[in-house]
C-alpha cells in the first residue's frame, strides 16, 4: 500500500499508532499489582463514583487555569519527563498513604504536574502553547487512551474520540477566540471540560482502586501515579505526532494512512 510519506514519517505514524491504542491504565496497574484490580473497587465507599467524578472536574478546571500559563512558547525543546514523573510519584505517595479521602487534594496537583508534562511534550513537537487551540488540543490528551461510559466498540479509537470531541472542542474554540481559557461563566467550557471528565474520571477510578488493594500503601501509590503520568505522557507523544503530521499533509490524509496502518503484520 502506497503512503506518500517519507519512511521516518511514516514509523513516527506507526509509533504513534501504537502508543494511542495501546491499553489504558488499568491493564498497566494490574501488570504491577499482579492481580485485578477489580478487587479495590469492593473496598471503595459507596457514593465514590459520584466523588470521583466530581473531583475530576474540578481538577481538569484547575489544572487548564494553572499549568500551562507558566510556561514559555518554545516550541522545539526537548519535554523534561522525568522530572515531572518525580512530580506526580510523590502526589501519588501521599494518595497511596491516606486512601480515597486524600483524593480532593492529590488529584488536583497530579493533573496539573500532568497536564504541564503535556504542553511540555506539545511543545517539544513544534506547537505554540500559547495559541489556545493548542490549550485544548492538550487538555483532550486526559480524554485518550480510555473508554467513556457511553462508547460502544467503534468509539474507542483515537481518531473516534476526537471525532467524538469535535463539537465541544469547537464550541470552546469559539469562545477562547474573544475571551482568556480562565474567563468564569462560559457554558461551551463547561461543556468541553465535561467532556473529557467523563473519559478521565474512568481512568481516575481505575488508579483510585488499584491504589486501594491491601499493601499498597504509600510506595505502591506512588508507582500507581508514576504509570498513570507514563500513561498520559504516552497519549500525548502520540497526539502530538499525530498533529504535526496533519500540519504537514493535512488531517485527511493522515487519518486514513493512521487507520489504514496495521501494528501487527
Amino acid at each position: 500500500m502506497e503512503f506518500n510519506l517519507s519512511e521516518s514519517e511514516l514509523q513516527e505514524l506507526k509509533n504513534a499508532k501504537m502508543l494511542l491504542e495501546n491499553p489504558g491504565i488499568a491493564a498497566k496497574a494490574t501488570n504491577f499489582i499482579g492481580e485485578p484490580i477489580e478487587r479495590g473497587f469492593g473496598l471503595l465507599p459507596n457514593g465514590w463514583q459520584k466523588n470521583i467524578g466530581e473531583v475530576t472536574k474540578s481538577s481538569l478546571m484547575k489544572a487548564s487555569e494553572a499549568a500551562i500559563f507558566t510556561m514559555k512558547d518554545l516550541p522545539g525543546n526537548q519535554s523534561s519527563n522525568r522530572w515531572h514523573k518525580l512530580g506526580v510519584a510523590i502526589s501519588g505517595g501521599v494518595g497511596g498513604f491516606f486512601g480515597l479521602t486524600a483524593l480532593a487534594v492529590e488529584l488536583p496537583i497530579s493533573t496539573t504536574i500532568m497536564l504541564r508534562s503535556i504542553a511540555d511534550i506539545a511543545r517539544s513537537h513544534g506547537e505554540s502553547i500559547s495559541q489556545n487551540e493548542v490549550k485544548l488540543a492538550c487538555l483532550e490528551v486526559f480524554a485518550l487512551g480510555g473508554p467513556s461510559v457511553s462508547d460502544d466498540g467503534s468509539e474507542s479509537g483515537y481518531y473516534a474520540v476526537r471525532t467524538a470531541l469535535g463539537k465541544a472542542v469547537s464550541d470552546a474554540s469559539a469562545f477562547l477566540a474573544a475571551n482568556a481559557l480562565t474567563a468564569d461563566g462560559s457554558p461551551a467550557l463547561v461543556r468541553f471540560i465535561a467532556s473529557i471528565a467523563e473519559r478521565f474520571s474512568i481512568q481516575v477510578t481505575e488508579k483510585v482502586a488499584a491504589q486501594a488493594v491491601p499493601a499498597i500503601g504509600a510506595a505502591g501509590g506512588a508507582i500507581i501515579n508514576t504509570l498513570f503520568m507514563d500513561h498520559f505522557q504516552d497519549m500525548a507523544t502520540g497526539h502530538f505526532v499525530v498533529r504535526k503530521l496533519e500540519r504537514k499533509h493535512g488531517k485527511e490524509r493522515i487519518q486514513k494512512i493512521y487507520n489504514d496502518l496495521k501494528l501487527i503484520d
